[in-house]
């Protein structure tokens, strides 16, 4: 017990340790945990408008997020190339990646209007009641007018998330989620004026607090002080070399970013031919799970960037040493949120059924404490996924999480999943087995990958330039 006692503050003081780890990670764990508040209270607000808002939230929502998330896992990937050339200190070229990155945003974002007359036959195909149908619809529409917003924040990010500037990006996300919460309550039930809106009047509140977001982080970037250190105005010209780099690592990332979603995706909508309280207590698992979840998201970011920054530095033993102590971390805070979803589900349901119908709510409750026992079992796995996916991630390993996730996803629980739903009724519980299959062996292939460490000699940036003076001697001697 002592020794666990010892190395615990030894390697609480040590760099990379738990102080640095927590130092970097709290203010991105602070954030993606406000936007997990956002959701969760436009979720609330929905279940009290209407079962029928509530079903259709989550999928409608998710889909407009999935079909973005190839633009979005490709631009926020300037997070790292900030990180690698951050740790090599070659400022000059920091400013230049953000912009390959916000102008990929800018020329993807009008793809993403295309998915608007798609929305309809989309819907139609999943075969929800009409009710949600057209609710989904609606949501999935007016989500999309916020792409060039997303894609453009996910770029500009990296500007200060890559150089450990993380509370940069707290303040600003802190500022879009009160005015969301806001906008929220006023559009969806119609006050101070404003007519009753519902779900459409969520997805309008969603929207404008993206553009703020936004508008906040470009600002801040192109402050003086930053125009003077890193030239971020000077630097905003196109650089094929660096673009390309972007598209070859950033790429798969974008990628395995959109089939993951699309893969739990998928899921949802297929456990929706179960009916709408299957739906419902499916979307509110998810919803409660992104409480635990999206902390996590934001300890995988700063493993992203300490992976990034000290491989720039060429300390690869400093960048396991750091995964590791993030790891630990992550570990610990999961158990205790574990213990919570098997011995205290009520209280993640209370807010829910606070304005929901009592009669209606009671199965959908019963149902939801039951899948926060799968809950429960595979989010220390999902640790693994996070941690070690995003270690990968920050050294250039892309291809490789791509390939494993797009696999895994499609072996062990998208197939299974149809099967199960469509033809052969298993149930909604057989379709958790499978969801719980995948996650745990993501944990564990990512984990091999990293202890393998191939990930040690991988750069997404270019080696520095040596140039050998003309007055050296031909034939130098020792």
């Amino acid at each position: 017990m002592q020794n666990l006692i010892q190395n615990t503050k030894n390697r609480w003081r040590a760099e990379g340790g738990y102080r640095e780890v927590l130092a970097l990670s709290l203010p991105l764990i602070l954030s993606t945990s406000s936007t997990t508040i956002q959701h969760f209270v436009d979720r609330m607000f929905l279940t009290w408008y209407s079962p029928e808002a509530i079903a259709a939230s989550v999928p409608g929502g998710i889909l407009s997020f999935t079909l973005m998330c190839f633009f979005i896992g490709t631009a926020t990937y300037t997070n790292t190339f900030v990180a690698q050339y951050f740790g090599a200190k070659q400022n000059d070229k920091i400013a230049r990646a953000v912009w390959q990155g916000v102008y990929f945003s800018l020329v993807s974002s009008a793809i993403v209007f295309v998915y608007l007359p798609l929305a309809k036959p989309i819907f139609q195909l999943v075969g929800h009641t009409p009710e949600v149908q057209t609710l989904e619809i609606q949501y999935f529409r007016i989500l999309c007018l916020g792409a060039p917003a997303i894609f453009v924040a996910a770029a500009v990010s990296g500007f200060f998330s890559g150089r450990g500037e993380t509370w940069t990006i707290l303040w600003a996300n802190l500022a879009a989620t009160a005015v969301n919460i806001v906008l929220d309550y006023i559009f969806i039930f119609g006050k101070i004026g404003f007519p009753e809106s519902g779900i459409r009047g969520a997805g309008l509140a969603t929207v404008i607090s993206n553009y703020l977001y936004t508008l906040i982080l470009f600002a801040l970037m192109l402050k003086p002080a930053f125009r003077k250190t890193f030239q971020t105005w000077k630097n905003r010209q196109v650089d094929g070399e660096i673009f390309r780099r972007l598209m070859r690592f950033g790429t798969p990332n974008g990628v395995n970013f959109m089939l993951d979603l699309l893969g739990f995706t998928l899921f949802i909508l297929l456990v929706g031919r179960f009916g709408t309280i299957a739906l419902a207590a499916t979307n509110i698992t998810f919803n409660i799970n992104a409480f635990a979840f999206m902390p996590m998201v934001g300890m995988g970011i700063a493993v992203e960037i300490i992976v990034g920054q000290r491989l720039g530095e060429n300390n690869a033993q400093l960048a396991r040493f750091g995964t590791k102590s993030a790891l630990h971390l992550t570990i610990f805070y999961m158990g205790l949120i574990c213990l919570t979803y098997l011995f205290l589900p009520q209280i993640y349901l209370m807010p829910f059924a606070a304005n929901a119908d009592a009669g209606k709510f009671k199965e959908v409750a019963e149902i939801t404490i039951k899948l926060l026992y799968f809950v429960a079992f595979y989010s220390i796995f999902d640790t693994m996924n996070i941690i070690f996916s995003s270690a990968l991630r920050g050294a250039g390993d892309t291809r490789f999480v791509m390939f494993v996730s797009i696999s895994l996803s499609w072996i062990l629980m998208i197939i299974p999943t149809y099967l199960g739903s469509v033809v052969y009724n298993w149930g909604l519980y057989a379709t958790w087995i499978f969801i719980t299959a995948y996650i745990a062996a993501l944990g564990i292939v990512y984990y091999f990958r990293f202890r393998q460490g191939k990930w040690e000699s991988m750069r997404v940036i270019e080696e520095p330039k040596f140039i050998i003076s003309p007055n050296l001697p031909e034939n130098p001697t020792l």
